[in-house]
């Protein structure tokens, strides 16, 4: 293996310069290596090693000619020479820069990489890691500082084989603590390296904890200023969070141990004028993924995580992290907005769930005398009026963990949605901090009047979670009406959802003309306004009647699910908003009753295109990306910057992609959604099926044959009448069994069907599906039959081959009788020739004999009589068998032929055997 490798790093380097057999700098560095391992005189030697330090530092032939030939005369140096501290000092300076890539110009992704290969053979060396950490342990400062480096440039590219390796080192992980405590470059070192080794490895994290590591992480924190340090206080967060991630049992040890307050005395901001770098940015963010982490609680898989998580919010809690996060997040706004979004999360973890926590948030009130307000109104008007879309998701994000599974804080909030007069509706909404937080919602749900439908989209979204599982604030909801415009000429007021759907026809308008600079707003205003309706009308058949009064409604939306000029989730939607005014419709009105929403469908789309629309939308890009809750991505040295600066979706790349739908929608749809639609879909298509397989109850039109003919008599006419129900009845039967059975086929096989490919007559459909269905019922009989046929054989074999074997033990009882009798005839035979060779004395033979015989004839009959019950079994499970197998159609006989023989044949070889 070793060798191949030479030769494959050999080859690299002639490629690399021009030549696959030799090159210049083969030749070069092989001299040097041979003056290092072979040369006489010290200084030589150490030159030679200085020299090749240097060229190995600035090329990359250089670098991969050392590879192939230059690691076992280092580590031969590292471990024979441990006094020589300059020469150590060399190899190990010298493997640090065959380790570090060498940017000269940026090249192809397909270029030899040096480093990275040098890397890869380094790590393969026997005891490399081992002499490595044994050096940790010397006195110069450089000798520790190049083998911390070597070890964390092993552990970035290899990490895997570099922590098995250290896990199997007594006091590895023990040295590489110490260097914690060590000056500080070498401590910074010892740091970056071990947030490179607890990435993913459970074992190595819980050793790190016991070696001491929280008290170690604080105590550099603090040393580095908290919040206000550099790069450092980045670097211990990221390893903190490292120990802590999907880790319950180091969340305990921390909690029990250490304590929260040194985290928590991280986030405090200090002085009166805050000024915010990017480190003091990234260190805010770090420290807040690590409230993040606690708040999880642990990996899915653990059992004891919600116990955990539990235990971490109330500690938080009484550590007085909420007024933290609430400054961070809400009322400093002079706070980067990354930092406020990610405070922002927090809050909502940290109230999901826990009714005392969302008490405790709905108590609290920010600003200083006179100018306070609720907190959740600070909230809901930063939702309504940042210009930032991640902002508007965060503080989106903390309405819904506030409202989910709180029937009672969705009830507050309702409380005070009370409609204002038309002049106070639409003012500009102002910092006015006496504004009730019902006011300010209802206030910006009707700013789509003037044309502000993103904000309109915004408050329909708190909407939804305040009306979500909760039928009394549905209720509540839609008895709020709202006054008409005054230059209107019809100024009654009009209920709160028909001026959503208002709106949402209003969006559908404007982002149908070319042109329109709101086109990309639009696009998830549609889906925002139709999540609100599919929210409120869920279970809801006031909500539905409400929906249905106005005429209209049913015809735009009818219209929005064909538009082929939607995205899919729009259509989509749409399609749910329609099968819920069929599943909750309980009106009795010809014209807004279920059977006519089903009719309306079918006339106007089509139940097979009305069911593809539901398929479309559980395949599209955005329901599969929807994710349970708001994801972090962990920050390391690499991605910290990157997500410093958070940045809204591109308006230019959404205009190139106006038929898909909103990137945001992955954010704003989250899996209870998700999984409330796929749910409602699977009663839409049985209640249509439902509503297809029954009649309408009442006739609008009577026909003229019901009257009596002039010059009839009564027979005749009573006759006519039962000809003509009879008639009728048989139509109906008719029209009903096609019907049900029509809207089930299209129920079923509406996904996998174009329209151009639903061709043909009702009548050849229903036919070819009876035929399908009896030769599947007829298929599965088969293969049941076949099933317990197998079964029975396998029995039968497993019985026939039990017979044969106590048959054989039978006759070998039998044979070892007959081997007995034949013992005794002899023994007889030479007791009477003893006697007649005249010995006087003897043994009572034929007593002797008689006991002996009475015994053996009580011992064979006993096992003879087990015998028999257990063929006596046998026989009758044979019986039962063989008269399910007659049952089946099997020739009993037939398969118990050939027993006997078989059970004889064996015998026989045996007694062949035996006379062998």
């Amino acid at each position: 293996m070793r060798m191949d490798l030479m030769s494959g790093y050999k080859g690299v380097v002639g490629l690399l310069v021009g030549n696959e057999n030799s090159s210049n700098e083969d030749r070069y560095v092989e001299r040097l290596l041979d003056r290092i391992s072979n040369g006489k005189l010290p200084d030589d030697r150490r030159n030679a090693i200085a020299e090749l330090q240097g060229v190995v530092s600035e090329s990359q032939p250089f670098q991969l000619a050392f590879g192939a030939m230059g690691f076992p005369i280092m580590l031969s140096v590292l471990k024979e020479e441990r006094d020589d501290v300059e020469m150590v000092r060399g190899a190990l300076e010298t493997l640090v820069s065959a380790l570090t890539p060498i940017n000269h110009a940026k090249g192809s992704s397909n270029e030899v990489q040096p480093a990275l290969m040098n890397t890869d053979l380094l790590s393969r060396e026997a005891d490399c890691i081992s002499l490595l950490l044994s050096l940790l342990e010397e006195d110069d400062f450089y000798v520790r500082y190049y083998t911390l480096q070597i070890l964390t440039a092993l552990l970035t590219n290899s990490p895997q084989r570099l922590q098995e390796a250290i896990l199997t080192i007594p006091r590895g992980i023990t040295r590489l603590m110490d260097m914690l405590m060590d000056r500080e470059v070498i401590r910074n070192e010892a740091l970056l390296l071990l947030t490179h080794l607890t990435r993913e490895a459970e074992e190595i994290q819980k050793i790190v904890v016991f070696e001491g590591a929280f008290e170690k992480i604080f105590s550099i924190v603090r040393e580095e200023g908290n919040s206000d340090g550099g790069v450092v206080v980045q670097d211990c967060l990221e390893l903190l969070n490292n120990l802590l991630r999907s880790n319950s049992s180091n969340q305990v040890l921390l909690r029990e141990t250490v304590g929260l307050d040194s985290l928590i005395l991280i986030l405090k901001l200090r002085g009166s004028s805050f000024t915010f770098n990017q480190q003091k940015t990234i260190n805010l963010l770090s420290a807040l993924e690590t409230i993040k982490l606690l708040l999880k609680g642990g990996s899915e898989s653990d059992p004891g995580k919600d116990m955990n998580k539990q235990a971490n919010k109330t500690t938080l809690v009484q550590k007085k992290v909420l007024e933290h996060l609430l400054i961070l997040g809400v009322e400093s706004q002079w706070v980067p907005v990354a930092i406020r979004c990610a405070a922002m999360q927090c809050i909502g973890d940290l109230i999901v769930g826990d009714s005392k926590n969302r008490d405790l948030l709905a108590s609290k009130v920010l600003g200083e005398e006179p100018q306070v307000e609720p907190a959740l109104n600070s909230i809901l008007r930063i939702l309504l009026r940042t210009s930032n879309m991640q902002e508007f998701l965060a503080a989106d994000y903390m309405f819904k963990s506030f409202c989910e599974k709180n029937a009672d804080g969705q009830s507050m909030l309702a409380s005070t949605l009370i409609p204002q007069p038309y002049s106070a509706n639409h003012a500009f909404l102002e910092e006015d901090v006496s504004m009730s937080f019902g006011s300010m919602l209802l206030q910006s749900l009707t700013l789509g009047e003037n044309g502000d439908l993103e904000t309109s989209c915004r408050a329909a979204s708190v909407l939804s979670h305040i009306l979500k599982d909760n039928l009394q604030c549905k209720e509540r909801v839609l008895r709020i009406e709202i006054e008409a415009a005054p230059m209107q000429s019809l100024g009654a007021p009009e209920p709160l959802m028909h001026r959503m759907v208002k709106y949402l026809a209003i969006a559908s308008s404007m982002k149908s003309q070319v042109g329109k600079s709101s086109t990309s707003e639009n696009s998830y205003v549609q889906a925002i306004i139709l999540k609100l309706l599919i929210t409120w009308l869920a279970d809801c058949p006031s909500a539905v009647n409400c929906f249905l009064d106005a005429r209209p409604h049913l015809t735009y939306l009818l219209e929005l699910v064909s538009n082929l000029s939607e995205t899919v989730c729009i259509r989509g939607f749409a399609a749910v908003v329609l099968g819920e005014c069929v599943i909750y419709n309980k009106s009795t009105d010809s014209g807004k009753d279920a059977f006519a929403i089903v009719d309306a469908i079918s006339q106007k789309i089509g139940l097979s295109s009305y069911f593809l629309k539901f398929d479309e939308m559980q395949k599209s890009s955005i329901f599969v990306s929807v994710k349970s809750s708001l994801t972090y991505q962990s920050f390391t040295r690499s991605s910290a910057s990157s997500m410093v600066d958070i940045e809204d979706v591109d308006e230019n790349d959404l205009s190139e992609k106006k038929n898909l739908d909103h990137p945001i929608l992955s954010s704003i749809l989250d899996s209870n959604f998700v999984n409330l639609v796929k749910s409602l879909e699977a009663d839409i298509r049985e209640q249509i099926v439902e509503v297809f397989s029954r009649p309408k109850t009442k006739v609008a039109v009577v026909p003229a044959e019901l009257e009596q003919r002039s010059g009839e008599s009564d027979g005749e006419y009573i006759k006519r009448l039962k000809a003509f129900v009879e008639k009728q009845c048989s139509e109906i039967q008719d029209v009903v069994h096609r019907n049900a059975t029509l809207a089930e086929d299209l129920a079923k096989t509406g996904s996998t069907l174009q329209p151009e490919q639903r061709v043909g007559g009702a009548s050849d459909r229903i036919q070819i599906e009876t035929l399908r269905r009896d030769l599947q019922e007829a298929s599965q009989r088969l293969e049941k039959l076949k099933e317990e046929r197998a079964k029975v054989e396998s029995e039968a074999i497993h019985y026939r081959n039990l017979a044969g074997k106590m048959e054989a033990d039978l006759r070998s009882l039998s044979d070892a009788y007959n081997s007995l009798e034949q013992s005794n005839l002899q023994l007889e035979n030479e007791v009477k020739a003893l006697k007649k060779e005249g010995h006087s004395t003897f043994p009572d033979v034929e007593a002797i004999k008689s006991e002996a015989r009475e015994e053996a004839q009580k011992e064979s009959e006993g096992e003879l009589n087990d015998l028999l019950v257990c063929l006596g079994q046998e026989q009758s499970k044979v019986d039962k068998l063989s008269a399910r197998l007659l049952e089946l159609g099997e020739d009993v006989d037939k398969l118990l032929e050939g027993i006997g023989d078989d059970a004889g044949a064996a015998g026989g070889a045996e007694d062949e055997e035996d006379d062998e």
